[in-house]
């Protein structure tokens, strides 16, 4: 989907994200976005030990909130800066353990329409970038006011 152009870029979807959703960081940076680009972008999670749960692996919550916020990030830059664009649907499939340290998401729009957009998202980790989870999900957007 290289014909869809993004309307925000990566620091201003940072920004964005600071005074619409402060509560997702509070005074951390753990999740940002590193790029948007025609058709997607790509996000991380700085996992550290609160992203942890006993074993060392970092928590499906902490790698299901990395996808949704893939999907935030894709209709935002994409359809506009609207905080009410919400999640109706999300699957995700766990791959292998991710250790602290970056994951990154690499996001793609599958659709991306009036009022929903599709889109699919690859976790990776580690020093050899392998796959720890994939998943994807739907986004209602809101009718423009």
């Amino acid at each position: 989907m290289s014909e869809l152009t993004p309307v925000m870029t990566a620091d201003e979807i940072n920004d964005f994200l600071k005074k619409v959703y402060p509560q997702l960081n509070d005074d951390f940076s753990d999740y940002e976005t590193l790029d948007v680009f025609p058709g997607g972008a790509t996000v991380r999670l700085n996992a550290n030990e609160r992203h942890l749960r006993p074993g060392g692996t970092v928590s499906g919550p902490s790698l299901f909130t990395l996808a949704d916020i893939g999907g935030y990030v894709c209709v935002l830059s994409h359809a506009g800066p609207d905080a009410l664009s919400v999640t109706t649907n999300l699957n995700i499939n766990f791959m292998r353990k991710a250790e602290a340290g970056p994951v990154t998401g690499h996001c793609k729009i599958l659709k991306l329409g009036r009022s929903l957009m599709v889109y699919d998202i690859t976790m990776t980790a580690g020093a050899d970038n392998h796959v720890v989870a994939h998943a994807t999900g739907t986004y209602s957007i809101p009718p423009k006011r």
